[in-house]
């Protein structure tokens, strides 16, 4: 037996349980059939639902529990009616970002053949990118403080620091060179930004140069985020590696999930140097929770990217090859539109989706 994973579950809220306890009932199907790696999964609280019941978002002893993990399964968070004294709305995932300086927010785009997309893409072009959205500072960095004055005005600070943004420049250089590798791109980087009205991004942008120098063997270019918006619906096959400040990413990765048919398609992973969670890009859909009609691919395809990062950080090959699986498994489910949910077209619940995923990997 190989090396057993602690991997530190958090269900969420609305549509979390039941999108992630399948996707865990997946990994353990794959670990069972693996002699390299096994899991232990340690389910602890959080979220709107804990806050209502407790008073508290993000219990310490969960936060310590996923401290200590390997890695940390996040489903969705938050309720929409369920808000903080200052009226924002309850997001443990961001303060588990900050707290484990997890800078790398990781978004792929990929539409795989056979996968809805509002896009009339003609002559075979290939839409596989991924954006990196910083995920600690920017414009969110002000998060929770609340100056609002007399009720007459309303400040954010926007923060941009060098240390971050050195590790999430290399992260983006490393992840493109790993792309190129595998034959996979290219190998470009492109640094989006509004570096021609803010001397902040103009900072971002000189660290952004200063990291392409020393990746002589990446191309690099740069683009304002209002262009960017534009490429991605008109050419975004023309993208690999997209690196930018939080709260464009954020804005930016719900477009690169319109492109490939919707949120229920957009995994996402926040990486550090030490700690990395993966989680579903769309919401809780307190709307649908309980009906069983929840789209969980997102979730696993999520788990997914847990799979491929644990195997690379600890040289595991059967972890990454069984995450390309995973993540095989829900394109060729979409493909052959089996197990395809409502928000795709389809009719399949919950279990039947995930079931048509679990056929896929025996």
């Amino acid at each position: 037996m190989g090396k057993t994973f602690k991997i530190a579950v958090f269900d969420g809220d609305g549509i979390g349980p039941e999108i992630m306890h399948p996707t865990v009932a997946l990994l353990k199907g794959l670990a069972a059939r693996s002699d390299e790696y096994d899991f232990a999964f340690d389910t602890v609280p959080a979220g709107a639902a804990h806050y209502v019941s407790n008073g508290e978002s993000l219990p310490d002893a969960s936060l310590e529990t996923a401290r200590a993990a390997d890695a940390i399964l996040l489903s969705a968070m938050g309720l929409p009616s369920v808000r903080y004294p200052d009226g924002t709305e309850i997001s443990p995932q961001i303060e588990i970002r900050k707290t484990l300086n997890l800078y790398a927010g990781v978004r792929p785009v990929r539409i795989a053949p056979g996968q809805p997309t509002p896009l009339a893409l003609k002559g075979g072009q290939t839409v596989d990118f991924v954006l990196i959205r910083e995920s600690t500072e920017g414009l969110f960095h002000s998060q929770g403080t609340r100056d609002v004055r007399n009720d007459e005005e309303a400040y954010e600070t926007l923060k941009i620091t060098r240390a971050t943004s050195e590790k999430l420049h290399r992260f983006a250089f490393k992840l493109a060179q790993n792309r190129k590798a595998t034959g996979r791109s290219p190998g470009k980087v492109t640094c989006v930004d509004k570096a021609n009205v803010f001397a902040a991004f103009a900072f971002f942008r000189k660290i952004f140069d200063e990291q392409a120098a020393l990746h002589p063997q990446i191309s690099h270019d740069h683009a304002y985020v209002d262009a960017t918006a534009l490429w991605m619906v008109e050419k975004p096959w023309v993208f690999d590696v997209l690196v930018t400040e939080n709260m464009f990413g954020d804005i930016l990765s719900d477009l690169g999930a319109g492109l490939m048919g919707g949120l229920g398609l957009a995994p996402s992973a926040d990486i550090g140097d030490e700690h990395a969670v993966f989680q579903p890009c769309h919401g809780s859909a307190p709307d649908i929770a309980g009906q069983g009609i929840a789209n969980p691919f997102a979730m696993i395809l999520s788990a997914a990217m847990m799979l491929d990062w644990l195997g690379e950080t600890h040289g595991i090959a059967a972890l990454s090859q069984d995450g390309t699986r995973l993540r095989e498994a829900v394109e060729a489910a979409i493909a052959d539109r089996d197990g395809v949910t409502r928000d795709l077209g389809g009719t399949a619940s919950t279990s039947e989706a995930a079931e048509a995923i679990a056929a896929r990997l025996l």
